[in-house]
Formats: structure tokens, sequence, C-alpha cells
């Protein structure tokens, strides 16, 4: 699964650090999932975060990405812009 996050009041790279981090660790304590930031790196605004878990069935995996969708939009200040979600 994957997040495309809008944060338009960040100017800076230090700035979006702060906030990506934060995200990551609040998603990983929950969820006990791996996630990373996974791409535009270089953009202030722009956060790419992707999350990753081994679940035992597609119902699990369905309701886990409910959740976990829930909660960064509720925990995040972040508008999101985009969610892919992926089931392998």
């Amino acid at each position: 699964m994957s997040f495309r996050l809008y944060a338009p009041w960040v100017h800076s790279l230090k700035e979006k650090r702060m906030i990506v981090r934060s995200i990551l660790a609040r998603i990983q304590n929950q969820f006990h999932i791996s996630a990373a930031e996974t791409g535009e790196q270089d953009a202030h605004q722009i956060i790419m975060i992707g999350v990753a878990a081994i679940v035992p069935h597609n119902a699990f995996a369905d309701s886990l990405m409910d959740e976990i969708s829930s909660f960064v939009e509720e925990n995040c200040e972040a508008e999101i812009l985009e969610e892919n979600r992926e089931i392998r």
C-alpha cells in the first residue's frame, strides 16, 4: 500500500523529514508493519509513504488496509492525494 500526501505548510526538507519520521513511527507502532518514505524525497511538500505487511489471507489484508487508510487520514495533517493498494 502506498500514499501520496500533500503538506502545503512545509518549506524545507528538514521540516518534511520531521513530519515523515513522525508519520512512519506512528504507523509502525500502531500496526507493527513495515513503513518507509518511498519517493519524492527532494520535494518539500509531497510525501510518498509505502507500507507492507505479511498477512494470512486477502480478507485480513483488505481489513488492515482500511484501518491503515483511516489511521493516516485521522492522524496526519497532510492531505491524501493518492492511495494505492496491492495484494500479492
